[in-house]
């Protein structure tokens, strides 16, 4: 549209400003009759006529948009199934891809991974594998307790095969009992047998500085478990060694935040085990596959009873047998050419002993060797040296085994019992704190 105004007019408003700068002025007449009399048009563009050009301009970008794009099956347009950019979404929903995936041939485009890193160079690959347990240490032939591995093996199978059965099964399984019995190393004999790569966590990773961290921890490694499944093909489960050290409420102890978040995040995966969150935005396909947790522990009561409730965690209670721990210390003591009759002799004289106490009997007769092949390694002196620069300097003396017998190893086991007994009868802190009495 046009808009006109007349000069006189303009003049007539200013006439106020233009007398106190210019005192001959009498009037707006006069002030009028100073200025040219005549008329000025101002034409503007129409708001019609805009629309419409920009309406045609947004009409030849889109056309000029479908020309540019690529095909309909590049990943720079596509979609994800909630109509989102795929990339942006990717890229939201990871830390950093770079660090992620690396230079993995096939993976990332040569365009960006280039040659200087190599063809097919992970970045991360070392890291990803400490996740993970395979258990190649655990040479030589060990017992397990026939109870202990139907209830282990059970559970998970069930955990496996869940689909197919029509019944509740819990996926916790919790391994609680008398300290040192066995509890982590015969689950770790069990995965060797079933061929199971679990992901194992401990109670010191249940506590953070940064409110959220453990329960995040517990989620990527079940879902680290899980890729473990579908990608190599093994199966694999999450274990938690001495979780009630962790989680367990003793005396006037503080219930902390991550406390909480971790109860809350084994209760939410006990009742939602395909469905978990590490902060991305939920999708509809992203689909966990479900695989049993397995958590070991002295003393369930200590921990939040609704998350040890029948439904969510099935309980095992481990106390060997005399008949277990016989036939576990003898296969210990096989290779030392020890008697399953010394062996029973040497279970009867300790009764009540946890299993590694036996542990500790053979560790203590290598005592007296050691001090022996440090003498011989340049004594007290120069063992420091020594052990510090063995490569530089050729080898150490050969260390040679002490001979086991029966006498050794009873000698060991009362040695060691005194010092239990010592312990629980002293009580040297009564002694350094009497004025608290």
């Amino acid at each position: 549209m046009a808009l006109i105004f007349n000069t006189e007019l303009f003049a007539a408003s200013l006439s106020v400003r233009i007398r106190s700068s210019l005192p001959f002025f009498n009037s707006p007449a006069a002030a009028v009759s100073k200025l040219p009399a005549k008329r000025t048009t101002v034409a503007f563009c129409s708001v019609k006529a805009a629309d419409n050009r920009n309406g045609e301009n947004e009409e030849s970008n889109s056309k000029t948009s479908e020309r540019r794009k690529l095909s309909k099956q590049s990943s720079w347009e596509a979609k994800d199934d909630e109509g989102n950019d795929y990339l942006y979404v990717l890229g939201k929903e990871s830390d950093n891809m770079n660090i992620a995936v690396g230079a993995r041939a096939g993976v990332i485009d040569d365009l960006f991974a280039g040659n200087f890193l190599g063809k097919d160079s992970d970045i991360v690959f070392d890291y990803r594998q400490k996740v993970t347990r395979s258990f190649e240490y655990l040479q030589g032939d060990y017992y397990i307790a026939p109870l202990f591995m139907d209830k282990v093996v059970t559970h998970i199978v069930k955990n496996f095969i869940v689909h197919l059965l029509n019944a509740k099964v819990p996926l916790i399984l919790g391994i609680w009992g008398g300290k040192g019995q066995g509890k982590t190393f015969q689950t770790e004999l069990i995965f060797r047998a079933l061929g199971v790569e679990p992901v194992i966590m401990s109670a010191g990773e249940l506590e953070s500085e940064r409110a959220g961290e453990p329960g995040k921890l517990i989620r990527e490694r079940y879902r680290t478990a899980s890729r473990v499944v579908q990608n190599q093909g093994k199966m694999s489960c999450l274990m938690i060694n001495d979780i009630d050290a962790g989680l367990g409420r003793f005396g006037n102890t503080q219930m902390t935040v991550n406390n909480q978040i971790v109860v809350g995040t084994l209760m939410n995966l006990s009742d939602n085990p395909t469905r978990v969150s590490i902060g991305q935005d939920w999708r509809e396909s992203d689909i966990t596959h479900r695989v049993p947790v397995i958590v070991t522990g002295n003393d369930f009561s200590k921990i939040y009873a609704p998350l040890i409730r029948d439904g969510r965690m099935e309980k095992f209670y481990w106390q060997p047998t005399f008949e277990d721990i016989l036939n576990i210390v003898h296969r210990m003591y096989e290779k030392d050419g020890i008697t399953r009759d010394e062996v029973a002799k040497i279970v009867s004289t300790f009764p009540n002993q946890a299993l590694d106490f036996y542990g500790a009997l053979r560790s203590r007769t290598y005592d007296r060797s050691i001090l022996k092949w440090v003498e011989e390694s340049g004594g007290i002196d120069n063992i420091g040296r020594r052990l510090l620069k063995q490569r530089k300097e050729g080898k150490l003396p050969v260390f040679t085994p002490p001979k086991q017998t029966l006498e050794a190893l009873l000698e060991s086991g009362h040695s060691l019992v005194n010092e239990q007994k010592l312990i629980m009868e002293t009580k040297l802190s009564k002694e350094y704190m009497k004025n608290i009495d």
